[in-house]
């Protein structure tokens, strides 16, 4: 994504919607190395847009159903 806002260039599209949920459960069951500072970079910005933190703030009370267990953060 070198160059890149979105995954698809400066606007927020589908395919960022589609990646979000993704990269979120991801990184709580693997970490994303920082050998991927540009991946880590988007989900950080995915995070700071407002409906997909609202949408993780309204999942909240549902993280103890996580099988794996739900991290302290995000």
């Amino acid at each position: 994504m070198p160059g890149k806002r979105w995954a698809n260039g400066e606007d927020f599209t589908l395919a960022d919607c589609a990646a979000g949920p993704s990269l979120f459960y991801a990184d709580w069951t693997h970490a994303i190395s920082d050998n991927y500072p540009k991946v880590r970079a988007y989900r950080t910005r995915l995070l700071a847009r407002p409906s997909f933190a609202r949408a993780v703030e309204d999942a909240r009370p549902y993280r103890t159903l996580f099988p794996l267990g739900a991290p302290d953060r995000d």
